[in-house]
C-alpha cells in the first residue's frame, strides 16, 4: 500500500477542466485544448506522496525546467507555450504554471545514466549489467561509467514503482524507430546537460525524461533536469565507493529511514509528517541546486 497519504482536492478554475492529480503536478486543460501544468510543493519518497510540503519547491522545479529548456532548444523542441496565469487562477499559481502543447505521450521513462548508483547499482551488483547492458568489473557506488547509457523504465502510476526494462522491450512496445529516437534524444540531452552542470561544479549522475509526439516531431515534455528528476552531486564531494551527497530530497529519505521518524518502510503504514528542520534543509538544497546551475539568485 502506498500513494497519497492525504490526496488533495484539486482547485476548480473557470475555463479549465481538471484532468489528473500527479505526485507533484496538477494537470488541467484550457478551452483551446492546451494543457495547464501546475507544480505543487508536494514531495514523494519511497512511493508515498508525503503529507508535508516543501515551500517553493514547485516554483523551483518550474523555473529550473524553463532554464534548461532554453539550454536545450537547439537539440530538441519542448512542450511549453507560455507561463501566463489562466484567467481566474489563484495568485499562488504564479511561477509554478506552464501552458503546454498537448502531446501524444510515449509511455516510457527515458533514463540516462553517467554514473552507477540507485537501482542500477543493485542490478550491477547482481549481474554486472544495467537494464541488460553489460558493464565492466570493479565499479562501485558512484563510479563514472565508461560512457553514458540509456536505461529506460516503465512509467508507473502514483504509489507504484517504475520498473527498469531493456531497450529491446521498449522497441517491442513502441516500435523500433521510436525507440531509436528516444535513445538518441535522451543521450544527447544528457550529454549537453552533464557538460553544463560540470562547468558549475555539479555532477549529473543520472536523469529521466518524458517525451511525446507533436505530429511526427518528438518533443520533450513534463519537467527536465530538476532535483526531482535527476541526481545532482557536488563535484568537490564526489567519492566513489559510498553514497554521494545530493541536491535533492536525501534529507527526507534519511529522516524517514532513521530512528527518529519511528516509521517502518516495510509496513503498510503511511509515513509521518516531516519535522521543520528537515523541511528547511530540503528547501535549501532545492534552491541551492537552482542557484548553482543557473547562476541566478532565487530571492
Amino acid at each position: 500500500m502506498s500513494g497519497f497519504v492525504e490526496k488533495p482536492e484539486p482547485l476548480q478554475v473557470p475555463g479549465l477542466v481538471h484532468l489528473h492529480t500527479g505526485k507533484v503536478r496538477e494537470l488541467y486543460q484550457n478551452e483551446a485544448g492546451d494543457l495547464v501544468m501546475v507544480a505543487s510543493d508536494r514531495l514523494s519518497a519511497f512511493d508515498w506522496v508525503l503529507p508535508t510540503e516543501i515551500p517553493d519547491k514547485g516554483r523551483v522545479l518550474t523555473q529550473l525546467s524553463l532554464w534548461w529548456f532554453d539550454q536545450l532548444a537547439d537539440l530538441i523542441p519542448h512542450h511549453v507555450l507560455g507561463t501566463d496565469l489562466p484567467p481566474g487562477a489563484p495568485a499562488d499559481w504564479a511561477g509554478r504554471t506552464l501552458i503546454c502543447k498537448s502531446l501524444q505521450m510515449v509511455p516510457v521513462e527515458c533514463v540516462a545514466r553517467g554514473y552507477l548508483t540507485g537501482s542500477g547499482l543493485l542490478e550491477y551488483n547482481a549481474s554486472r549489467t544495467v537494464c541488460g547492458l553489460a558493464l565492466p568489473e570493479g565499479l562501485v557506488d558512484g563510479s563514472e561509467l565508461p560512457a553514458p547509457i540509456f536505461t529506460p523504465a516503465t512509467k508507473a502510476a502514483v504509489g507504484e514503482h517504475d520498473e527498469n526494462v531493456s531497450y529491446e522491450e521498449v522497441a517491442r512496445q513502441v516500435g523500433a524507430d521510436t525507440a531509436a529516437q528516444l535513445r538518441q534524444a535522451t543521450l544527447a540531452i544528457y550529454s549537453r546537460a552533464r557538460d553544463i552542470a560540470r562547468e558549475r561544479g555539479i555532477i549529473l549522475a543520472d536523469t529521466k525524461f518524458e517525451f511525446g509526439f507533436d505530429g511526427e516531431t518528438l518533443v520533450v515534455g513534463d519537467e527536465v533536469l530538476t532535483p526531482d528528476s535527476s541526481r545532482f552531486w557536488p563535484t568537490e564531494e564526489w567519492q566513489p565507493g559510498r553514497a554521494q551527497p545530493s541536491y535533492d530530497k536525501q534529507f527526507v529519505r534519511d529522516w524517514l529511514t532513521g530512528p527518529e521518524s519511528g516509521w517502518d518502510r516495510k509496513s503498510e503504514q503511511p509515513p509521518p509528517p516531516l519535522p521543520q528542520q528537515v523541511v528547511d534543509a530540503t528547501r535549501t538544497k532545492y534552491i541551492e541546486a537552482y542557484e548553482r546551475l543557473t547562476g541566478l539568485s532565487w530571492s
